[in-house]
């Protein structure tokens, strides 16, 4: 496993766990692609979507949307790094889970995060998350 790739990874999504916008920025190339299966079938292009998204969360107290404000925390299951020079891949399963008056839920999608090492500092440049059940082929 390559440590320092791992590092950033956790940075990055420790960041983006906390609503800190400041953080997002340092480890997100602005020119970011990714695709959220939840949220659109489309390619979503650059920083402002995650902005808007981040700062409603940090107003309402939660994280990723989540109905509810509870604790909440994220591991990466089935990490694995690929890393080609300045460029690396991490593909894993997140797992979000949030403690609420009723129990502790958990949701989970696949993803698959390119990072590329510019100008010496590691930028997120492409995401790409899939549902992490076992979806139809043929929409309904």
């Amino acid at each position: 496993m390559d440590k320092e790739v791992q590092e950033f990874l956790l940075k990055h999504l420790q960041g983006i766990m906390e609503n800190d916008i400041a953080s997002y920025h340092e480890t997100t190339a602005e020119d970011l692609t990714l695709y959220e299966w939840w949220v659109t079938p489309h390619r979503l292009d650059g920083l402002p979507f995650h902005e808007f998204m981040m700062t409603s969360n940090a107003e309402r107290g939660s994280v990723f949307g989540a109905e509810e404000k509870g604790k909440t925390r994220f591991d990466l299951a089935n990490l694995h790094i690929q890393r080609y020079g300045d460029t690396a891949i991490a593909s894993y399963t997140l797992l979000i889970s949030t403690a609420l008056a009723s129990g502790v839920t958990v949701a989970a999608h696949n993803e698959s995060r390119v990072m590329v090492k510019l100008d010496g500092d590691w930028k997120v440049v492409h995401v790409h998350k899939s549902p992490a059940y076992s979806a139809p082929h043929v929409a309904p």
